[in-house]
């Protein structure tokens, strides 16, 4: 066995470890649960997919992109508000995006879907998927949460 060989196993050992801790962390109780039936049967398959299964829209797909009324963004899992319609900013890459989620709405994890860490933001209260907040959004807070729409219902003010 040459030294490349062996250096190339381990470091796949050990990406296949850290995505490993990474999803035994996830395992949460949430305040708001549903069996896998009952998300199935309340949600269509690309909101199950997004929600349940922390996959992403197709970017430009979601209506409430271009949404900036006054009002506040709720999730579709359990209709608690998670963001307010005056911290939404135009990112121009096809979510929804917010500079900052409403106090004890959202919360993190770290996801190592694609090999490098990212920040994950799920609902606090059920813990539908919402999508990642990146470190290049607008001040104050320099952050951006792109969100899938389909994680979202939009109630107007």
């Amino acid at each position: 066995m040459n030294r490349r060989l062996l250096f190339s196993g381990a470091g796949a050992a050990a990406l296949v470890g850290l995505w490993g801790l990474s999803r035994k962390g996830s395992a949460q109780a949430f305040e708001v649960t549903f069996t896998d039936a009952e998300w199935r049967e309340m949600l269509s398959p690309l909101e199950y997919n997004v929600m349940r299964r922390e996959a992403t829209e197709p970017p430009g797909s979601s209506p409430l992109d271009k949404i900036y009324d006054k009002g506040t963004f709720h999730c579709r899992g359990c209709d608690l508000p998670l963001y307010a319609s005056e911290h939404k900013f135009d990112s121009r890459t096809g979510w929804p995006s917010f500079w900052q989620g409403l106090p004890n709405a959202v919360e993190t994890k770290t996801d190592y879907k694609l090999v490098l860490p990212r920040t994950e933001c799920h609902c606090r209260r059920c813990g539908s998927h919402l999508g990642h907040v990146f470190n290049d959004g607008p001040k104050p807070t320099g952050k951006r949460h792109c969100i899938n729409g389909v994680s979202l219902t939009f109630k107007s003010a």
